[in-house]
């Protein structure tokens, strides 16, 4: 992704006087380029975050302040306060989550295959810096231990500081974080899971994460490590008429290689503009029957779910003709070698 991945608009000058608590100080100047990397431009006196979603297309969000914007190790990173949707957590020039739905995306990664499982007791999230995922997952009355493994200490804190809808789960007594390569973790842990959770950045070129959706991975490192009944889960990139060749058709391909019955489903996410796709895959069948996952929603789970029931979950497997025909016919198998990429590019791509 190229400097213009993420900018700054100034629009309007007047509202910009309430940033400098935020630990971004700036003076209004309007169209002056204040601080730009390879995926993120800061224009002086900005009011917008602009996301490009593909070299002729572009996102836009009205900003109420910055409240972040910095370098990892590992990828750029912006925490950013939108008008429309609340804190909106970005890496990388991509749009990870945003606070008014990220209930959708997060119910759907979490759910469906706790509630497929006979009696989860443990899981294993790949990434999930943000909080969320673990705090979906923590919400089922039969877990012990959450492991969250991300890679990125520098997300973590400040999703723990500024995300304050998460201040519980990463506080939770069952909650195990630990930062490291999810790869290396998952290599050297002994202990086996009843579900393993791809919570992880999109696979973007030169990104962290692209590696952790090939077939090599899934077959010689993460199923080794699911129970006999595990499930395994992932989120799967966009998955709508027009976005889900990108990497949605080749992950749910490359999964398929690797286990027994695969389950690919979708849901629109407004913040993303786009549907979202997600797959979970086991060596044992799953149960659709809305009735029984509606019983194992009001047994298992503390609280009320926001976006999930049984019917909603079975509706969302059932694919439009155009995304089910790609489906049926992928033959891509990501690989390291070999792999598929979604518009834009990660740290690691930097000339």
């Amino acid at each position: 992704m190229g400097s213009e991945a993420v900018e700054f608009f100034s629009c309007d000058n007047n509202n910009n006087n309430n940033n400098n608590n935020n630990g971004f100080c700036y003076e209004p100047k309007k169209n002056t380029i204040m601080e730009e990397t390879d995926n993120l431009s800061i224009i002086h006196g900005g009011s917008w975050f602009e996301e490009e979603i593909d070299v002729d297309l572009k996102w836009s969000f009205a900003l109420n302040s910055v409240l972040h914007i910095g370098t990892s190790e590992y990828q750029d990173i912006a925490l950013l306060d939108t008008k429309h949707f609340g804190k909106i957590l970005v890496i990388d020039g991509k749009m990870q989550s945003a606070e008014v739905d990220e209930f959708i995306y997060h119910e759907c990664l979490i759910h469906p295959a706790l509630l497929c499982h006979p009696n989860p007791k443990n899981v294993f999230i790949m990434g999930g810096g943000e909080g969320s995922a673990a705090r979906e997952a923590l919400r089922h009355k039969c877990m012990e231990k959450v492991v969250m493994c991300d890679i990125d200490k520098e997300v973590v804190d400040f999703c723990k500081k500024h995300l304050t809808a998460n201040h519980e789960a990463f506080l939770h007594k069952k909650l195990n974080l630990v930062i490291n390569d999810a790869k290396a973790e998952l290599e050297q842990r002994q202990e086996k899971f009843d579900i393993i959770v791809g919570d992880l950045a999109d696979p973007v070129e030169g990104g962290p994460c692209y590696q952790l959706y090939t077939k090599s991975f899934y077959q010689n490192i993460l199923k080794p490590k699911l129970n006999d009944t595990g499930i395994f889960v992932t989120q799967a990139g966009p998955a709508g008429v027009f976005t889900h060749k990108e990497v949605f058709s080749s992950i749910y391909n490359t999964t398929k290689q690797v286990f027994k019955y695969v389950l690919a489903y979708t849901a629109h996410v407004p913040s993303f503009a786009d549907t979202w796709g997600w797959v979970m895959a086991s060596d044992q069948p799953f149960c659709l029957d809305a009735g029984k996952l509606d019983k194992k929603i009001a047994e298992r789970i503390e609280g009320e779910l926001l976006y999930l029931n049984g019917a909603s979950f079975f509706s969302s497997t059932i694919l439009n003709k155009t995304v089910a025909k790609t489906l049926k016919n992928e033959s891509h198998v990501y690989t390291e070698d070999d792999a598929r990429f979604i518009h834009g590019h990660g740290l690691g791509c930097r000339n």
